[in-house]
């Protein structure tokens, strides 16, 4: 079947994050919101059925997964990212960030250092931090519009702090970058070399644009399967965030035993019956949704890309080798973080993520939100290009602006 993304569907008046608590933070109500990693788009069909058909038998008791359940798993990934995933692997959680701060308590104490690779997703600090753990940065450096790990200051960082967990982000939130293999081994030597854990965060798998293909560190390697914990969901791939289902594989023994009694610690046991369900038909039936959905943003991407480049050529495309989101450059336009941030919402009337939120090195970006119908994206750049121009009109330097 044709699945139609340029539908609209109503949001407003569903308890959505995104749509429905602009005035709580500070939003006007006709803000268009394009900030947090959900899409504007219904889950896939075999998924919304399969609910129904739990939903009108109508008994929502205690419930666990069998061994079909798995065979889903083990289809999506050996087919998608040649990984043969086992069964004593696979460790449920309510969602990955639940799975990193299980993982940080797990492998640290306090006081022990953490790595990360800003500017990347917030809760990687955030989990950290609250969990009394030391946190250690190497910045991604940016070269030529091209987001690339710094191995050196890596090795340095982890040797001069002694880290003991590396939180990977593979494919990169906010950046865009599918890493290569080779950066994946180089990443993963050093991390075995000084006896460092990696968890990667590989939520975003699903999404990588032509040319650019997806490895799972854990498959590259028996030895980098013994140091991983690789995190995965269908959340982001099919919509269902709200289910709170995450699937994570730990080959080690050891870290795995470790990880569930973390986790246990925290009185998290079952997943949610309608999760658990939605995860296993996506994974069995999803795939032709995915395939267009995928289609249609590589046209949405498109339309961000021309349009920059044809009407506000001084917002720079960080151009996204994966995930739905768009990491864009606004440095060129000589703002403050306060007056951007003023631009933004009160002018142009959007709800974009403050690349600050990610780390000071994303100071001067904003993360956007692609995943929604065409025709609200076009809007959303509309209202930024005359919201720049005004802004410009009232300072008297409209003159310069390049078009």
């Amino acid at each position: 079947m044709r699945y139609d993304f340029d539908e609209i569907t109503e949001r407003k008046g569903t308890n959505s994050l995104k749509y429905d608590f602009m005035a709580e933070n500070g939003k006007a109500e006709d803000t268009l919101p394009l900030w947090v990693a959900d899409m504007d788009f219904q889950a896939p069909l075999p998924v919304r059925k399969r609910l129904q058909e739990i939903t009108e038998h109508g008994i929502f008791g205690y419930s666990g997964t069998k061994d079909d359940y798995f065979q889903a798993l083990y289809q999506w990934y050996d087919t998608h990212f040649q990984w043969q995933i086992k069964k004593e692997w696979l460790v449920h959680t309510p969602g990955v960030v639940f799975a990193l701060a299980s993982a940080v308590r797990a492998f640290t104490d306090a006081g022990d250092a953490v790595l990360i690779q800003q500017p990347v997703y917030y809760p990687f600090s955030g989990v950290i931090k609250r969990n009394n753990r030391k946190l250690v940065i190497s910045p991604l450096v940016l070269t030529d519009g091209h987001y690339e790990m710094d191995f050196k200051d890596m090795e340095k960082k982890i040797a001069e702090n002694n880290v003991k967990l590396f939180l990977l982000c593979s494919p990169h939130n906010p950046v865009g970058r599918v890493w290569k293999t080779w950066e994946l081994e180089k990443a993963g030597n050093i991390c075995q070399k000084h006896g460092v854990i990696i968890v990667s965060d590989e939520i975003h798998s699903d999404f990588t644009f032509p040319g650019h293909t997806h490895h799972m560190i854990a498959s590259l390697s028996e030895k980098f399967a013994e140091i991983t914990v690789t995190c995965t969901a269908p959340s982001k791939t099919f919509n269902i965030a709200g289910l709170q289902v995450s699937n994570i594989m730990i080959p080690n023994v050891q870290l795995r035993e470790k990880f569930v009694k973390a986790v246990e610690q925290t009185g998290f046991f079952d997943l949610n019956l309608m999760g658990m369900a939605a995860c296993q038909a996506a994974y069995e039936e999803g795939e032709e949704w995915l395939e267009q959905l995928k289609e249609y943003l590589e046209g949405n991407l498109t339309l961000i890309r021309d349009f920059l480049a044809e009407k506000l050529p001084r917002i720079h495309l960080i151009e996204p080798e994966g995930t739905y989101l768009v990491w864009l450059d606004f440095r060129d336009l000589n703002m403050t973080e306060k007056e951007r941030e003023e631009l933004l919402g009160k002018k142009a009337k959007l709800w974009l993520d403050s690349g600050i939120m990610f780390g000071n090195s994303g100071e001067g970006f904003e993360r956007i939100n692609m995943a929604c119908p065409r025709k609200v994206l076009k809007k959303a750049l509309e209202q930024l290009e005359a919201a720049i121009y005004d802004s410009e009109e009232s300072m008297g330097t409209v003159g310069s602006r390049i078009v």
